[in-house]
């Protein structure tokens, strides 16, 4: 609350210090429906991720590049430019679906909103199926992928506001595991049917993604919507039945104090936030916010993540065979799995920038390794080298960068703008994929750049200045509840002491000095 000009916590103090002593597990035991809620939700980026995944795979399957590719040196290939054409598709939707969820999220609540998304999506997986030329793919993908953007803002909105802060790394980071699982299943389905040369061969990978939307509409009517949403509605009883549909019966909390700190950080943000519009996103302390937000998700495209995209098409222009190719694909997404569920116990023992900026630093000496062996690719042990160190770049990258973007982007933005702050974070990344997906083709196409490896060099060099910006800019939020942020913001606390700031300590010497 303010007071006297100074921001400090008052009314939810005792609140507070029972959020920082409830343990992971303990919280699991209240939560528990939570949790699961939270991991439903994320079934809608499965899809964002299959989609992304899957279209880029299809470049170097050979029944999709009979269909629609061209003959080069006595090879099928699909052409830089349909390639980018057909990779614009997620990114460009992402953009234009991010930016437009803002007012729905808040209209609508997160259930209803993604319910229509979900409707939006099956309707459009009809017109990738059913694509008769290259040019009809493109724009099913580009109408299919308005709805991921809004999946990709929903999904950690809707985690972070449904569980206490003890689970909200671990809820927020399963959103990059929901991406993961994506990627994994959609290079296994295009291994699988890697020797099938007829169409089936990319149109049972097209069908699957009508199995998410499903799911998710069977199970919506029964999820409990966001209880700060509620809140912000004026739905004080509704907000408090949603926390008691998120809790155990046996092991609840105190509700009606939960209920307290949901609307005390509400009233301290209506303080400092006198409306909630995009504009606002880029005003007082929410610049820096926004910033933080901005750059810990736009890193994932530039500092390397598209290589992730062209696994498939990268292992065969670095010389493997396409069964070889695929194998490795799956591989890599499989490690990325592994890596981004190692994230979850790493949270428990470190803090988000300590994960993070660690994560920066191996990738970055990584891609420059990869890089510097591409001048040794007439030898089949630097081939094979490059591509197991994608596979340990792949590892890294979930392990740190992957899953802790999403905590971040989650805990730091503010509760009234955070629907519009990642909306404003995932068009940014979408726009910096759209550059990418235009590049990359060029980049490792045989019949243009051919830089195979050497690309390393380039998202090398991004991701060392990426690094120096992390070690000045991003904050620890770890153990802090969303109040607490709000006044550390607030009060301009440099990023490297948000850790060993106590606003308690600082509110009992105070009391003390009073009295």
């Amino acid at each position: 609350m303010k007071k006297g000009g100074l921001l400090e916590i008052d009314t939810t103090r005792e609140i507070t210090g029972a959020e920082h002593d409830l343990g992971f597990w303990a919280a699991v035991k209240q939560y528990p429906t939570a949790v699961f809620w939270a991991m439903f939700f994320c079934i809608a980026v499965i899809m964002a991720g299959f989609d992304a995944q899957l279209v880029t795979s299809f470049y170097a399957l050979p029944a999709f590049q009979q269909r629609f590719g061209n003959l080069y040196e006595g090879n099928w290939e699909i052409s830089a430019p349909w390639q980018t054409g057909l990779g614009m598709g997620n990114p460009i939707g992402q953009v234009l679906g991010a930016l437009a969820c803002g007012w729905p999220l808040e209209k609508l609540g997160r259930k209803l909103t993604l319910a229509i998304c979900c409707v939006w999506s099956i309707c459009f997986v009809f017109v990738q199926f059913f694509s008769t030329s290259i040019g009809m793919l493109c724009a099913g993908e580009i109408l299919g992928g308005l709805a991921y953007g809004f999946y990709v803002v929903i999904a950690p909105t809707y985690a972070s506001e449904i569980c206490p802060l003890a689970l909200r790394g671990v809820l927020t980071a399963s959103v990059n595991l929901a991406f993961v699982i994506g990627q994994f299943i959609a290079q296994g389905c295009a291994a699988g049917l890697e020797s099938r040369l007829d169409e089936w061969a990319y149109k049972a990978p097209f069908a699957i993604q009508w199995v998410w939307p499903v799911i998710l509409l069977a199970g919506l009517p029964f999820a409990p919507e966001s209880p700060y949403w509620l809140v912000r509605k004026g739905r004080k009883e509704d907000a408090k039945k949603a926390l008691e549909k998120l809790s155990s019966s046996k092991h609840r909390p105190d509700l009606d104090s939960v209920l307290v700190m949901i609307e005390q950080t509400d009233l301290l943000e209506q303080e400092l936030e006198a409306t909630t519009t995009y504009f606002d996103c880029f005003k007082g302390a929410n610049l820096a916010r926004t910033e933080i937000s901005i750059m810990v998700y736009l890193i994932q495209v530039i500092g390397g993540n598209p290589l992730i995209g062209y696994a498939n098409f990268f292992f065969e222009q670095a010389g493997l065979s396409s069964s070889e190719a695929f194998n490795m694909g799956v591989g890599n997404t499989a490690l990325g799995f592994v890596g981004t569920c190692l994230s979850w116990p790493l949270m428990s023992y470190f803090g988000r920038r300590t994960i993070y900026n660690s994560g920066m630093v191996l990738m970055t000496v990584l891609l420059f390794i990869i890089g510097f062996l591409d001048f040794g690719r007439s030898h089949s042990g630097a081939i094979w080298a490059q591509a197991t160190l994608m596979d340990i770049w792949t590892f890294t990258y979930q392990m740190t960068v992957g899953p802790i973007c999403f905590v971040i982007i989650s805990e730091i933005s503010s509760t009234r703008l955070r629907a519009r702050t990642i909306a404003i974070t995932t068009a940014v990344q979408a726009g910096a994929s759209i550059i990418f997906t235009v590049a990359m083709p060029y980049m490792l196409n045989s019949d243009q750049a051919n830089w195979r490896g050497k690309a390393g060099f380039l998202f090398g060099a991004i991701s060392l200045v990426c690094l120096v910006w992390c070690w000045f800019r991003i904050p620890e939020s770890r153990g802090r509840t969303f109040e607490e942020l709000d006044i550390l913001f607030e009060r301009k606390v440099p990023a490297r002491k948000f850790k060993d700031y106590n606003l308690l300590a600082e509110h009992d010497e105070t009391a003390h000095l009073s009295a």
